[in-house]
């Protein structure tokens, strides 16, 4: 490069330019020259480390490699040769201008700090998208902890540019920055609660990519689709996406159906209601007419037979039929309804089943069934639960029973 340097030189001294002109169209031709170089150099060192990169990851089972390849990571590092080259060669072509050559060093200082940061990026990137291929660490909140990550890389290079900027040593500039760190953490509230949170959530177990939440007070119902540092993003079932700021997830309420899922079945807890004063004693017509219900008759034959006993031993007045032991057409319903749901293919026979009387309102007597039904899906949940109780509600005309109902204008 001094041999060059001397050569222009030489050369435009002797075709009669001035000194000080000579110099100027030495500086220039060296500077072509070496974005000639440079050119080449980031050219061809990028073919071969892309290309090495490649064909190895042709020969090897990892998808390490592709990805490292697929976030440019082989690029971005192709280019700290040419870099480093041209820091190297700046000062010979800025030989007779040092003023010119502090300013353009300083510039290519923070231009390999960010390059620097960029590479970094695309490794980190290359991590979180490997670290989502694996099933172990699939519903992990992986985008949290490579933001995280990501946000101190990008702290030291700033601070890095700033202190080569003001000429100032990082160990000093980190040192007067600490001064400042009440506004620092004002400023990064949101992402430091964010950080905590991800850590927390992450500790617990309480949150997974994949999770149904629902979260009423930021109106989420779905299922969680990403879990970054800031916020935690819930595909809501009309499609709609709820962003959920990540800390939220410590500091409110929400209700997580994981465990649902990952159970035996889902629960149907609902009540149909019923007229009070439809409820009535069993006569013995009205019991030789309800054994014709298949489910019921064997129940039938063994309570009749056992009340009958009863009363004859206790010397029971039936001519009122208040006196001794009875069925009621709402107990004889409720025990229908529980062999019912006993033998419906589609009810978790291992799960709790159970049919209840709650207490009596002003709407009406409610009657609960309680059980699980094997398909735990939404849709299918949802038929086989109207099922149910479509048959519930057309069997209550059978035991002379009544559905409460609020007509417009009345109250009964």
């Amino acid at each position: 490069m001094d041999k060059l340097h001397c050569y222009f030189y030489d050369y435009f001294v002797s075709i009669g330019v001035t000194e000080l002109s000579a110099t100027y169209f030495n500086m220039l031709c060296l500077l072509f020259i070496l974005l000639i170089i440079t050119y080449i150099a980031d050219k061809l060192t990028r073919v071969l480390l892309i290309n090495f990169f490649g064909k190895f990851s042709e020969r090897t089972k990892t998808n390490f490699d592709d990805l490292l390849i697929n976030h440019r990571a082989p690029r971005n590092i192709a280019h700290l040769l040419p870099l480093f080259l041209t820091i190297k060669l700046f000062p010979f072509v800025f030989h007779d201008f040092p003023q010119f050559e502090t300013y353009i060093i300083l510039f290519l200082k923070v231009v390999t700090i960010i390059l620097t940061i960029w590479i970094i990026r695309s490794i980190l990137k290359t991590f979180e998208s490997y670290f989502k291929t694996l099933p172990s660490l699939r519903d992990k909140p992986i985008d949290s902890y490579i933001q995280v990550a990501m946000m101190f890389v990008w702290i030291v290079g700033i601070a890095s540019i700033l202190a080569i900027l003001i000429d100032l040593s990082f160990l000093k500039f980190f040192t007067t920055l600490g001064a400042a760190s009440a506004i620092l953490l004002l400023i990064f509230k949101d992402t430091i609660l964010g950080f905590v949170a991800s850590i927390q959530v992450a500790i617990n177990d309480s949150v997974r990519i994949g999770d149904w939440i629902t979260m009423e007070k930021y109106g989420a119902d779905g299922d969680v689709i990403e879990i970054n540092l800031s916020t935690v993003q819930v595909q809501n079932f009309d499609m709609t996406i709820t962003n959920i700021p990540t800390y939220a997830l410590i500091s409110d309420s929400f209700k997580n159906w994981r465990g649902m899922t990952s159970s035996g079945g889902r629960r149907i807890k609902r009540s149909i209601l019923l007229k009070a004063r439809s409820v009535k004693y069993l006569n013995d017509e009205h019991i030789e007419k309800l054994k014709k219900i298949q489910l019921i008759t064997n129940y039938l034959i063994r309570q009749q037979a056992d009340i009958s006993k009863f009363n004859e031993k206790k010397n029971i007045d039936k001519s009122v039929m208040i006196n001794g032991l009875n069925l009621t057409n709402l107990g004889v319903f409720r025990k229908y309804l529980q062999t019912y749901i006993e033998q419906n293919s589609a009810v978790n026979k291992e799960m709790f089943i159970m049919v209840r009387q709650l207490a009596p309102t002003s709407q009406g007597l409610p009657l609960e069934i309680y059980c699980f039904s094997s398909d735990k899906r939404w849709e299918n949940y949802e038929y086989i639960m109207s099922d149910i109780f479509d048959h519930a509600l057309a069997a209550v005309t059978y035991f002379d029973l009544e559905i409460y109902e609020l007509n417009a204008g009345i109250v009964e």
